[in-house]
């Protein structure tokens, strides 16, 4: 039997390290953790220091009798679980599961990326477990069991049985439905646009934007104002008042956090933030390769704030560069950022390809769409930040025309132009519009080209039409899992293992559903919202959460110890729900009143509160137990029972192909579904996919037809899913030949 014996989280990883270990290593995998707080019971002694009591799952068992008679015979034990603190206490709960006592011969080893260097560089500079990093992880993991496992049920004794809070899901709740209330609040205000179409004297066309009235910035505030720019403007004559140049130099992004990842893959893959860790994992942990290179880690670890880069990354890079582009996209010297985060914790580096010469080209036949993907990305990533800045010219030209309405008025119409003198980076790293934000596609628009003819001052322009456009200012809008990663990530709030959890958690309990990529609160959302910030201002307050995050920091690094900063924040919190317990009565959480009468007795009904939304019940209950649906509630319903019958109408089905019963459109949790009329005798369902009768243009054998997310809300897929995943929200007949 092998003298050591490795222990890592899971097989892939397994797999991927005994390839560079000899014979005398045994890899085996923890599955994650081993330990945790019981299921069904709070699980810690407040009165003893918070002592916890950790149980092995029945689904761990099988594992621990399997590394338990693996440790007996190795005279080694290697802990490789991962190295931020989440995988230092899964390291800590291992020897205890596993009984590993001081006479055993226990080595702590940590590695950034998956490869022969780093882990033979790990076997030779071994440590112990740092207690520092497993009492701040037990000081979150207690903390957020206290939260979760106290306030949640006053949530269910004052509002209805299911719901849950948490120290760091309710904030995200919060800020959501903050930003919501604010798009509800927001009144439009009106502004015009005054556009013309221009020509030089050697007929070349471009547009300028009206933008001055007497060298004074002016904006239409009403139509009247718009009409008479307009008509001081028409058949006048334009003169080239002013030219700017400038030639600027516009250096890439950082290498990618966490967070950044999160949201680059989200805002251009259309990836969730769950998804872009579930597929980064695999891509750290090892990918088959074949040809001799068996599994393989292509990634560096995926949970880290780092910013840096090692000097064999940047040395790679450069050799890479030089090959695939040439010398004049070389930097002189490495260029390095300095991260935002002033709490980066355990991870050295940032996340970036294992070996840069492993181009995206090379892996497109051995990685799934997913992978390959989100491996580009972080390889064009890597690589432009060690690429040359982009070198661009911008040009501006100022307009002028004396109005015709008054003499004395001048007006200024502003036209700009951009050219790329050199691309630099932007030969690896662009933006893709289709799927970036607003905010994104404007830096791209920096980066890009846009026509603006030779000009030079006293040019002579001549006017060929010029339109009035009539805008209105836009409510902030709603977060998309991107936009709330960066918002949680600038507050402080969380870490970069918690902010895809977090998200998941908030949509799976109901508090948030997405329409299309918004992130949209439920009516219970704001419920539940302000009664925390009513009453537990603490517990949902963005600054407090956020020192919390801090002290936990500190934790880690051995400035603060964990029972002392326990005490200090159950103690005040404790005596705050005893007290609210007592002083807040369900009937005072919703206290609307409607003029809706019972249709049982006649009294006058009140909205109250359900896991599937509001409804109305009678103001007598218990004694009459007379409910119906809100007004909103039935109307929905209404237009819900409306599309169904039209659909009913427009697919003509058939008789049911399992019992001869005829078949029918039913409306269900995630929309409509063809479903039998047998129902339940026959259970015979079928998905509805409404055609376009458009080919699909991505892999020309499809059809695009219509679909369903699992929150009900209409898209177009190709029918040939999985094979081609084209997918769109716009209906595939209103796209252009």
């Amino acid at each position: 039997m092998p003298d050591n014996l490795v222990i890592v989280e899971s097989p892939a990883k397994a797999k991927t390290i005994k390839k560079f270990l000899g014979k005398d290593f045994q890899v085996e995998a923890s599955m994650g953790h081993v330990r945790d707080l019981p299921a069904k019971k709070l699980g810690i002694d407040t009165d003893n220091d918070f002592e916890p009591t950790y149980e092995v799952p029945d689904s761990k068992k099988t594992v621990i009798k399997k590394l338990k008679a693996a440790a007996k015979t190795a005279k080694k034990l290697w802990i490789a679980t991962d190295e931020d603190r989440e995988g230092e206490a899964i390291g800590w709960h291992l020897l205890s599961a596993l009984k590993i006592g001081k006479s055993h011969d226990v080595k702590r080893i940590v590695f950034h990326e998956i490869t022969k260097e780093a882990i033979d560089k790990a076997i030779k500079t071994p440590r112990d477990i740092n207690h520092e990093l497993v009492d701040a992880q037990q000081a979150r993991r207690i903390l957020d069991r206290i939260v979760g496992y106290t306030l949640s049920p006053f949530l269910w004794n004052k509002v209805y049985r299911g719901l849950s809070a948490g120290r760091v899901q309710s904030v995200a709740v919060r800020i959501i439905v903050d930003r919501e209330k604010e798009i509800k609040a927001f009144n439009p205000e009106e502004y015009w646009s005054v556009i013309a179409d221009l020509e030089t004297e050697k007929k070349e066309s471009f547009t300028a934007e009206f933008q001055k009235k007497d060298g004074k910035k002016f904006v239409p505030t009403n139509e009247k104002e718009a009409t008479e720019v307009v008509e001081g403007s028409k058949n006048n004559d334009f003169t080239v008042s002013a030219i700017e140049e400038k030639k600027l130099k516009k250096n890439p992004s950082p290498p990618f956090t966490t967070s950044t990842l999160q949201q680059a893959a989200s805002n251009k893959l259309g990836f969730s933030v769950k998804q872009t860790m579930v597929v980064a994992q695999q891509l750290y942990e090892g990918v088959n390769l074949g040809k001799g290179e068996g599994q393989t880690g292509l990634i560096t670890y995926m949970r880290t704030d780092s910013v840096t880069l090692s000097k064999k990354a940047i040395d790679d890079s450069s050799t890479t560069i030089e090959k695939l582009f040439g010398r004049e996209y070389l930097l002189s010297k490495p260029r390095t950022f300095k991260g935002k985060t002033k709490n980066a914790q355990e991870a050295h580096e940032a996340i970036r390809p294992t070996e840069m010469h492993r181009t995206p080209e090379s892996l497109k036949d051995i990685l799934d769409n997913q992978q390959l993907k989100l491996y580009t990305l972080i390889w064009q990533r890597t690589m432009a930040t060690q690429m040359a800045a982009a070198e661009l010219k911008r040009i501006g030209a100022n307009i002028d025309t004396v109005s015709s309405v008054d003499s004395k008025t001048v007006l200024t119409f502003r036209t700009t132009g951009q050219s790329v003198e050199f691309d630099g980076f932007l030969r690896v790293y662009k933006s893709n519009k289709e799927n970036d934000t607003e905010e994104e596609n404007e830096e791209e628009n920096e980066l890009g080209e846009k026509f603006m003819p030779p000009l030079k001052e006293k040019d002579d322009i001549n006017c060929l039409e010029i339109n009035p456009e009539q805008h209105f200012t836009k409510p902030p809008p709603r977060y998309t899992e991107a936009t709330l990663v960066k918002k949680l990530e600038e507050e402080g709030i969380g870490r970069p293992s918690t902010y895809a959890p977090t998200i998941s958690t908030i949509q799976q309990r109901g508090y948030i559903t997405k329409d299309g990529r918004q992130l949209v609160p439920e009516s219970i959302a704001f419920t539940v919202t302000d009664l925390l910030v009513e009453h537990f201002k603490d517990i949902v307050d963005l600054q407090f959460t956020a020192k919390i995050e801090n002290n936990l920091d500190e934790i880690s690094k051995g400035e603060v110890e964990w029972v002392p900063f326990m005490k200090s924040f159950y103690d005040p919190y404790n005596a705050l729900l005893e007290k609210k317990n007592n002083e807040v009565k369900k009937e005072d959480i919703i206290k609307e009143t409607t003029d809706e009468l019972c249709p049982e007795c006649g009294s006058s009904m009140t909205v109250k509160l359900s896991r599937f939304g509001k409804f109305l019940a009678c103001s007598t209950y218990p004694k009459c137990k007379g409910k119906k649906s809100t007004p909103e509630e039935a109307e929905k319903k209404a237009a819900q029972e409306e599309e169904r019958k039209k659909l009913e109408e427009e697919m003509k089905l058939g008789k049911c192909p399992d019992c001869g019963s005829d078949l029918g459109v039913k409306n269900g949790r995630f929309g409509p579904f063809v479903g039998c009329n047998g129902y339940p005798k026959c259970k015979h369902i079928q998905k509805i996919e409404k055609t376009s009768g458009v080919k699909c243009d991505k892999c020309n054998k499809g059809e695009l037809v219509e679909k369903r997310t699992k929150r009900g809300k209409k898209f177009w897929g190709c029918n040939k899913y999985p094979d081609c995943d084209n997918a769109s929200w716009t209906y595939p007949g209103n796209k252009k030949d």
